[in-house]
């Protein structure tokens, strides 16, 4: 019995080679950019013509999303979709229509809510954008059109607002010299792109070390922001936010913001029986440098999981998992 032991004792160390080489890939793993973001919609053709008529984006095209791997990945039974995708500058959004409607906005949508999460447009002139969206109107969030935050957040302009189906927007002006050098220069535009979609957490902390640590991403900013202006813009009295804003490693596409909200506490947690098709959802695409190690480090964590596991697609492999709060992250092999 003895002459096996070598052989047992190699067999070992391949094995433990291996598991050394997954944990190096798991821990490695990281998001590289934002691809997109996804919004679940009631309706296609209402939601192209106020994006399009109010909001300046162009439409790249329309698909049809059907079959078992999709399915699986949104995870509801015989999922079927529509989507329509368009383009605002280099920026895109992908708005999803499901055969079978889940269920509408929740009511009385308050932005201290952990399901809120808008996404903010860049404007070259704040008033010449207020203009074109009212033209095609919108429910409001800000009280008062749009406001100027005061100087310790460079005098930047904001108003937010909700599209048909309830969603949060947000128009976002900066002047020179403040955002990122992606927005100068272009003054001959009036909708230039998408900055970074803002959500609701609960623990600044927790949701840092998601993204932070476990994708991959980096802090760019951070503060405080309180005040008659504050309360103005979101459209809620008292309001003091901590705001937190991340960025994956390439410097194009969205970044991640966090809104942790310290007053007024009375922000309701997303609800527990969120759907793929429920309009509330609103998901944040990322291309991985590596799907495999990136479902491995979230499983390690304890990650929710919105698909069985990376599901393979024809066309690619993607994943659909939570953040702390519930809010969904795609994430998809990036394409080499």
């Amino acid at each position: 019995m003895n002459t096996f032991r070598p052989a047992i004792g190699l067999l070992s160390c391949r094995i433990l080679a291996c598991l050394i080489l997954l944990w190096i890939a798991a821990a490695t793993a990281g998001v590289v950019e934002m691809d997109r973001i996804l919004v679940t919609v009631s309706d296609l053709d209402r939601t192209e013509a106020l994006y399009r008529d109010g909001l300046g984006f162009e439409t790249v095209g329309r698909r049809e999303m059907a079959g078992d791997g999709f399915a699986h990945l949104v995870g509801l039974r015989d999922g079927r979709a529509r989507t329509l995708t368009m383009r605002l500058g280099q920026d895109e959004v992908t708005f999803v229509e499901y055969d079978r409607a889940g269920k509408p906005y929740p009511a009385d949508s308050k932005s201290p809510d952990l399901w809120f999460q808008h996404f903010a447009i860049v404007v070259s002139d704040m008033d010449k954008a207020y203009a074109a969206l009212r033209r095609v109107g919108f429910t409001p969030i800000s009280d008062a059109g749009p406001v100027t935050l005061p100087p310790a957040n460079g005098f930047v302009k904001a108003f937010k607002f909700r599209d048909p189906d309830g969603h949060p927007l947000e128009l976002l002006y900066f002047p020179p010299g403040q955002g990122r050098s992606v927005w100068a220069g272009h003054s001959d535009k009036l909708f230039l792109g998408v900055d970074h979609s803002a959500i609701g957490v609960a623990d600044t902390e927790r949701s840092e070390a998601f993204y932070e640590k476990l994708l991959g991403m980096s802090v760019a900013y951070e503060g405080v922001n309180r005040g008659p202006t504050q309360e103005s813009l979101d459209g809620t009295f008292g309001a003091v936010v901590r705001i937190t804003g991340l960025r994956p490693p390439s410097e194009y596409g969205p970044g991640v913001e966090l809104l942790e909200y310290r007053t007024p506490a009375t922000g309701r947690p997303a609800p527990v029986d969120t759907q793929s098709n429920d309009l509330v959802l609103v998901t944040l695409d990322f291309s991985v440098d590596d799907l495999d190690g990136m479902v491995a480090k979230l499983r390690q964590t304890h990650t929710p999981f919105i698909s069985p596991d990376a599901v393979d697609l024809g066309d690619g492999r993607e994943a659909l998992v939570r953040d702390p709060d519930g809010h969904a992250i795609l994430l998809e092999q990036m394409r080499r």
